[in-house]
């Protein structure tokens, strides 16, 4: 049986989608976008409102927003490279439900993220703790060039 590689991805802006198709070419991939059930608003985005929906979402650490539809066969990937934006230097709460929406042990999972200027390293802490089962490989902020080379990479060796 080959190997199947899934690269699901969240994106409100289209930046960690683009990075995300890159990849998902470079290495043929299926490419899966983590799309909310009610799409975010350009209000909603506004994190310097404090009221907004992203702020909101994420003050709530127990903040699951609902996924407009499910991946068909999650089995049978055995690699799973997860894309997002760094919100208030985590994964968005969406992520989380992705995560846990699946049975990830044994697969293995590696986050992708895009970023203004925050790392990844809080992220990952948090992604770990979400989704124990999985086998975690390092990840990898990815704002510019060099998606697909990185994909190559880390899908390779």
């Amino acid at each position: 049986m080959s190997k199947k590689t899934l690269i699901a991805y969240f994106s409100a802006s289209g930046v960690t989608a683009r990075v995300a198709r890159e990849m998902a070419q470079a290495v043929d991939a299926d490419l899966y976008e983590i799309r909310p059930e009610q799409p975010y608003t350009s209000a909603d985005l506004d994190w310097m409102d404090k009221r907004s929906r992203s702020t909101l979402e994420m003050n709530d650490p127990a903040s699951r927003p609902a996924i407009a539809q499910a991946v068909e066969n999650m089995a049978q990937y055995d690699t799973v490279l997860v894309g997002f934006p760094i919100w208030w230097y985590v994964e968005p709460r969406i992520v989380d439900t992705f995560l846990e929406s699946y049975d990830f042990s044994g697969k293995t999972v590696i986050p992708f993220a895009t970023s203004g200027g925050s790392g990844i390293g809080k992220a990952e802490e948090s992604l770990r703790a979400h989704c124990p089962g999985a086998v975690w490989k390092k990840g990898q902020l990815l704002n510019g060039s060099g998606a697909a080379d990185w994909a190559k990479r880390v899908l390779n060796g």
